[in-house]
């Protein structure tokens, strides 16, 4: 499918706002309800990763590992529409949660990040060794950029098959800034904030000394936020050094991989000037740049709206790869 084609949002949800948030509060309503199966995994910390499994029952068929997005989870609107159109080729699909995602506190003093390759690849190997057919990556949103992040330093990997990155943050610089002005900062920085603050809150009482607690308390953007949570747990010096290091958009050419990066021209969340210039990226990473669908909304044309169609069109861009 062309990429001009991948989304054509109706005219009754004009602007990337509205093409964004409507799918994500009526995904719920309109989306096949996916019968997941929860596996824990132990890590090499002591810690455990909850992955959801939607099986088809055949042990060669391939498998789609699909890594959410900043506070996502299996329950998320991309997740049950991605699961549909998976289930509906006979594949099998599986969402780890990254630490902190699947509705219980971790044990270990660290979480997530937009940069984490090395934690998909643990989980990846997770996957492989309960699978035996063809795997295939597919990250939405923070999902997207340490996917691609995973394919940048593990590009001789034989562990996927093929990468897709939706709506994936590639300059985490840019993308906070967009973030921290405007509407953006009272609808989406608010939203994000409304639970990492609290979990950060959590982990900071389980580990006391940790964290600056007061800090993470004030936090009123990502970068505040980044500076009190996210960079410390991780062994960042700074929010803007983690910006810096994690963004998939200064690697682009060390992928080796098949992969297919999708976004859309009116993200409120990505801005499109962010993006990697084709002559940044290898002949083999095909680029998508819908006009519309906002921030993983991809909505439908026809009702109710959905994420079905760019759905079923990542699925046959990555049959081309199993």
């Amino acid at each position: 499918m062309p990429s001009s084609h991948v989304c054509t949002s109706p005219w009754w949800l004009p602007g990337g706002h509205a093409q964004t948030i409507w799918p994500s509060i009526t995904g719920s309503c309109y989306l096949p309800k996916t019968q997941w199966m929860r596996q824990r995994w132990t890590t090499p910390d002591n810690d455990f990763v909850d992955a959801d499994w939607q099986w088809h029952h055949e042990a060669d068929a391939p498998t789609v590992v699909l890594f959410h997005g900043l506070e996502g989870s299996s329950s998320s609107h991309y997740a049950h529409a991605l699961a549909a159109a998976v289930q509906a080729r006979g594949w099998n699909l599986v969402v780890p949660h990254f630490r902190g995602c699947s509705g219980e506190l971790n044990h270990a003093p660290r979480a997530y990040h937009s940069g984490d390759y090395e934690e998909i690849d643990w989980m990846l190997q997770q996957v492989r060794s309960r699978v035996y057919g063809p795997i295939l990556g597919i990250g939405v949103s923070l999902g997207g950029n340490a996917l691609l992040r995973w394919a940048q330093e593990c590009s001789t990997s034989p562990l996927l098959h093929a990468v897709v990155a939706l709506c994936a943050p590639l300059d985490l610089t840019a993308a906070s800034h967009q973030l921290a002005h405007g509407v953006n900062r009272w609808i989406y920085t608010r939203h994000f904030l409304r639970t990492m603050v609290p979990k950060g809150l959590r982990k900071a009482l389980q580990f006391p000394g940790l964290l600056n607690e007061q800090q993470l308390n004030s936090a009123r953007d990502l970068r505040d936020f980044d500076a009190a949570f996210t960079a410390p747990l991780h062994g960042f010096s700074s929010a803007a050094q983690y910006w810096v290091v994690c963004s998939a958009g200064r690697y682009m050419r060390r992928i080796q991989h098949a992969a297919l990066v999708v976004n859309t021209a009116n993200d409120p969340l990505v801005p499109v000037s962010s993006l990697p210039a084709p002559a940044e990226v290898p002949t083999h990473v095909a680029m998508w740049r819908p006009l519309t669908g906002g921030h993983v909304g991809f909505s439908d044309p026809r009702w109710p709206a959905q994420m079905q169609g760019v759905a079923t069109a990542i699925m046959e861009w990555l049959k081309q790869h199993v």
